[in-house]
């Protein structure tokens, strides 16, 4: 054996001499238990630490709930005493008489659904949402791509096409009316275009102009037009309401995106489809809620501009509630009030279901990317 080596017994007796004082209870092994027990009570402390942290965080969250549930009662009560209750009366009469005393079951529905008169409101009520809040959204989600500068040099438009949200109604319809009229100011274009025209020939000049005095007299609110002039007033009276709320989502997407695709190459069009758009879908489902919240209030234009019995093509749900009110149906009122409801929900279903599958789409665009 070369000299300074190590033999193995050598190395085996070594061993048993260093694990010699652990197994004894010497001095070492106590001291290696009571490291040993010192980490197991840190690791114990830390973990009752953690525990008591996690208690008092549940704790802080509890006495906030409890704070918020405090000061939300008093408008808590109020919902529930002059809507809640009040509904839950409306469901109960929707299945009595009129007398309110003996079940019918669905009877009242029955006969409001063949009421001609809640069917025209209906149709009409659903052709002007199908017809109106496309193009509404469609007009406000353009009118804001225009208008929509971070630098802030829109403001100037911005408060031009806001303007009309802020004219009370009845001033807006009047001036529609000096507008619409049988004498106002279109008919009174219109046969001077006429005029115009027609009075080229010097020797029919007086028969061409009593001719054209009576072409041009049409009361255009009262007439298969007003369905159109209807859309029209709404569209330019609340187009503003949701310009704004697209220009909020619009503020929301994060320039550095677009940064990024313009560096790619991308175009306007792909930065709308693969960036604007699916940065705007919860802004998307907020503006078309409060869209089709904000349709059933066209009775104050319908109303004002045509009075309690318009041309059937803007005879609207109001117009009809606004019937039974004054003759105090309250059966069919109640009744159609759960109709309603029930269309309402169908509407926020569909809308929620159109908003998940648009989501899904863009998921499905990035990942086949």
């Amino acid at each position: 054996m070369r000299k300074g080596a190590v033999s193995v017994s050598e190395i085996n007796d070594r061993e048993q001499t260093e694990e010699e004082p652990l197994r004894s209870g010497s001095r070492a092994g106590r001291a290696v238990w009571r490291r040993g027990n010192r980490w197991c009570r840190a690791g114990v402390r830390s973990r009752h630490s953690r525990n008591r942290r996690r208690r008092q965080k549940h704790g802080i969250r509890r006495r906030q709930a409890r704070a918020a549930w405090f000061f939300l009662a008093p408008s808590l009560a109020g919902v529930a005493v002059f809507n809640a209750v009040p509904f839950a009366d409306v469901v109960r009469r929707s299945f009595l008489d009129a007398m309110g005393r003996t079940r019918v079951g669905l009877a009242n529905y029955a006969a409001v659904c063949e009421n001609a008169a809640f069917r025209l409101a209906s149709l009409n009520t659903v052709r002007f949402l199908a017809v109106c809040l496309p193009l509404l959204m469609l007009t406000s989600f353009a009118l804001a791509l225009l208008v929509f500068r971070r630098d802030g040099k829109g403001n100037l438009y911005k408060t031009t096409m806001v303007l009309p949200l802020v004219i009370p109604v009845a001033a807006m319809v009047l001036v529609w009316k000096i507008i619409l009229c049988q004498d106002g100011v279109l008919n009174e274009l219109l046969n001077g275009l006429a005029r115009a025209v027609g009075g080229t020939d010097a020797a029919r000049a007086g028969e061409a102009a009593a001719q054209v005095a009576k072409l041009w007299d049409r009361d255009w609110v009262n007439s298969s037009a007003a369905f159109p002039i209807l859309i029209i007033t709404y569209i330019w009276k609340n187009a503003g309401y949701d310009l704004l709320l697209w220009l909020a989502g619009l503020a929301s997407v994060s320039e550095s995106l677009y940064d990024a695709a313009r560096v790619d190459g991308a175009g306007a069009w792909a930065r709308l489809c693969y960036i604007t758009l699916p940065g705007l879908s919860g802004t998307f489902g907020l503006v078309l809620i409060l869209s089709v919240v904000n349709s059933f209030r066209v009775y104050r234009e319908a109303y004002l501009l045509a009075g309690s019995y318009p041309d059937m093509s803007i005879y609207m749900i109001p117009h009809l509630f606004s019937h039974w009110f004054l003759t105090l149906d309250v059966q069919n009122m109640c009744t159609g009030s759960m109709l309603l409801v029930a269309a309402a929900l169908l509407m926020a279903g569909a809308a929620q279901t159109l908003r998940l599958a648009f989501l899904r789409g863009t998921r499905r665009k990035k990942r086949k990317r």
